[in-house]
């Protein structure tokens, strides 16, 4: 069993970093610290690097920081080791006779650009690609949404945003009408009741997770509450774990609605003033066939809606979920205590659902059921897992259908976007093209023939791995991929443009609570090392386009950031200037008179809110109202049968981030956790015949994986289930893994999908 005190075991005092040599000696002296967000997860902890030379040495926990308050976890503590790994991609190499030879930077970009022209030449604009990430800069996602939807007038640009938030993103603007997190960090330090949602924060958010910790130390009436498929250090440390069956969200969501309405816990104030009730369209797929659904929206009564609740009654969830109905019905009753202020927490394992935007949009419902939304301490709220995900790369335009501040469907939005670049507005395609997996499918089919991959590593993120990895392979296809070390994904590309890490370069991030934070170049990239905004500056400028990207290199971060803002200039999503993100740690949009929001729609708080409306102004729908959303609950695209019994489920652990192509070159954290592993419930292995440490044979519909199997590890499947961590390269769990998804926001259901566990033969000989 883990205390609740190892559970925040992350949090550990500034360390020094070897990076390939000594310690520094006593008498040296003192690093100049320089203030950053840390490059991994979206919580966005503040850190401070020490710099001697020109080699960051140190790092410590930024004391001023409003995120992290001077912690961090073990990542963070270490993240500085990122860019010293001995492989480090410092020239640019291009493909010739199968084998990637180096070549000067500017060769490789004149390679680029002339594939590019040519491929839209020969078969249209929508035949050329942009797959970026959520984890680059602002200035980044800014450039290649200007450079693709205004410049070449192609709307194909997504992020691996789409892996993790889409469904978040959705989930918000069907409900609010607006992106964006509603509440922030500061409603940690207010909730009576934290109930986590199938969310393993003492491994992925452990920050946040410690701040909860801290909350319930000083206020012992505080309950922490964890929904979950398997028992794991979140659990342990949790006041009550309460455990379900995989894609059970909508039946409990639903039930714990139905007994706040039957019990008369409804907030009916709240309820006639500020809430509207929806139907959406019902029969919208499973994304498998790239069928993307349209809402269909119908108004809806509260009768309606409660007779659409009656048929989710506590005991008919039970049968969906796993969950006894009595635990439901005290789930609700923590909700709608008029006493008790409540926050919910969910992340990736919830978005990455086939009814991931109707989850969402169901959790959001029970917090407006009750009124607990946009006030101090009552918070719906997703954390989205990395640096920029949360807010930024979406919000400048880097998903197909959207633009900065707006989407490609709007004229309004297309107009004054091409005002502000100063193209024609013809030049911005009102039609989405590829969500995601879409865009892989397309240039599996042929659709996309050059593809441009930044900053992240969609050839171990991607589920049903092998299908896509052999369209990226294909001989008529022009891959480039801007990376930092090698790959999978570099594995497949044609050229590789070697980047600049963060502490390298300047360049803003913004968490998932809408915190903008700015980080300034502390020390020089490796050879010809360079940002994914300069790279591709310097593409458009060889395709003619110099007058849309007039900048110098040196001051080309603060040129944008004005640019940017314009986009911005009003109290709905107001920014900080870069004046002000250069002196503070950090400062939350919108940003209106020197004033951060951090409950947005409470006019006490965000002055975009009319106070004429009373407490609450939801103005990002045309009726100024939530909406109330009936979803109901639909059994998964995939599940355990005769063939293939077991759930597998993937997610993160506590040492490593993403597919691990940084945490794993971090030499404490690959020693601490080196290789995957699967995790089996020890009733199971046991009727299996499988002992602690053994090989087996992981097989889905889509492959097999041989990998190491644990018992009694650091989590604990039910009967029924299996883990599998995504960070090792070397074991793609992905390839297992289901490519259905969300057809409303996009999002892969790609973390859980039926398997079945084989023994291997015993090996004879030596």
């Amino acid at each position: 069993m883990v205390s609740a005190a190892s559970a925040a075991s992350a949090v550990v005092p500034a360390v020094g970093l070897p990076l390939g040599g000594p310690l520094p000696r006593p008498g040296r002296v003192d690093p100049v610290w320089k203030r950053t967000p840390c490059r991994l997860c979206g919580v966005g902890c503040g850190l401070l690097v020490g710099v001697e030379g020109r080699r960051a040495v140190a790092v410590k926990g930024d004391s001023d920081s409003p995120v992290s308050k001077g912690l961090a976890c073990v990542k963070g503590y270490h993240s500085v080791q990122a860019p010293y790994g001995r492989d480090r991609l410092t020239r640019a190499m291009v493909r010739q006779n199968g084998a990637l030879v180096e070549v000067a930077l500017p060769t490789a970009l004149d390679l680029v650009a002339n594939k590019l022209r040519d491929s839209i030449r020969r078969h249209g604009k929508n035949s050329v690609a942009l797959y970026g990430s959520a984890q680059w800069t602002i200035p980044d996602a800014y450039v290649a949404s200007k450079l693709f939807k205004g410049a070449l007038g192609t709307n194909n640009v997504e992020t691996s945003a789409r892996l993790y938030a889409a469904s978040a993103m959705a989930g918000l603007q069907t409900s609010y009408g607006l992106d964006g997190s509603i509440g922030c960090y500061e409603d940690i330090d207010h909730a009576d009741v934290f109930v986590l949602w199938d969310a393993n924060l003492a491994e992925t958010d452990p920050v946040l997770f410690s701040r909860m910790l801290d909350r319930r130390r000083a206020h012992p009436a505080v309950r922490i509450v964890h929904l979950t498929t398997r028992m794991t250090r979140t659990s342990y440390a949790a006041d009550q774990s309460l455990l379900h069956v995989p894609h059970a969200g909508l039946a409990i969501a639903n039930a714990i609605c139905q007994e706040i309405v039957a019990r008369d816990l409804v907030n009916r104030e709240f309820v006639d003033r500020y809430v509207a009730f929806r139907r959406g369209k019902l029969e919208i797929g499973s994304g498998l066939q790239d069928d993307i659904a349209s809402e269909d929206l119908a108004d809806m009564t509260w009768k309606a809606y409660v007779r659409f609740l009656d048929d989710y009654t506590p005991e008919r969830a039970q049968e969906l979920s796993g969950l006894a109905a009595e635990s439901i019905r005290w789930l609700a009753s923590l909700y709608g205590d008029r006493s008790r202020k409540v926050m919910s927490v969910w992340g990736t394992d919830v978005n990455q659902d086939v009814r991931g935007t109707w989850l969402n949009n169901l959790l959001h419902n029970i917090h407006l059921l009750v009124g607990k939304v946009a006030s101090p301490g009552n918070s719906p709220f997703c954390t989205t897992g990395q640096p920029s995900g949360g807010n930024a790369v979406h919000d400048a335009g880097t998903l197909t259908h959207t633009l900065p501040r707006g989407v490609v469907q709007s004229e309004q939005d297309r107009r004054r976007a091409a005002g502000i670049w100063e193209v024609p507005v013809e030049n911005i395609d009102p039609n989405p093209t590829h969500t995601a997996l879409s865009m892989f499918r397309a240039l599996d089919r042929g659709d996309i023939r050059f593809l441009w991959i930044q900053a992240t590593n969609p050839m171990v993120s991607l589920p049903n791995l092998n299908r896509y990895r052999q369209a990226a392979a294909r001989a008529d296809r022009f891959i480039v991929v801007s990376e930092a070390y090698p790959t999978p994904t570099t594995d497949v590309a044609n050229v590789i443009l070697p980047a600049a890490m963060w502490i390298e370069r300047e360049g803003m991030f913004a968490n998932v609570e809408r915190r903008i934070q700015h980080f300034e170049r502390m020390i020089a990239p490796p050879g010809d090392a360079t940002s994914d905004a300069w790279q591709m500056i310097e593409v458009a400028r060889r395709l003619g386009f110099s007058d849309l990207f007039p900048w110098e290199q040196h001051s080309h971060v603060e040129q944008i950031w004005q640019e940017y803002g314009r986009f911005h200039d009003d109290p709905q999503s107001g920014l900080a200037s870069l004046s002000e993100l250069r002196t503070q740690a950090g400062v939350m949009w919108p940003y209106v008179n020197g004033r951060e929001t951090r409950w947005r729609y409470n006019t006490a708080h965000d002055p975009a809110a009319d106070p004429a409306r009373g407490a609450f102004d939801f103005y990002g729908h045309p009726d100024h109202r939530a909406w109330i959303w009936l979803r109901p609950y639909e059994p998964p695209v995939e599940a355990p049968d005769r063939a293939y019994p077991f759930w597998l489920s993937t997610g993160a652990v506590l040492e490593h981030w993403g597919t691990g192509s940084m945490t794993q070159r971090i030499p404490t954290l690959h020693r601490a956790l080196p290789h995957g592993y699967v995790e089996i419930n020890r009733d199971d292995a046991e009727q299996l015949g499988i002992s602690d440490g053994e090989k087996v044979r992981l097989v889905t519909r889509r492959g097999s994986l041989e990998i190491e199997a644990r018992l009694n590890y650091r989590s604990q499947p039910a009967r029924g289930q299996l883990f599998v961590p995504g960070f090792d390269e070397a074991l793609p769990v992905n390839r297992l893994m289901l490519d259905a998804c969300c057809p409303l926001s996009g999002q892969p259901d790609g973390s859980k999908c039926a398997a079945r566990v084989e023994r291997l033969p015993a090996r004879s000989g030596p």
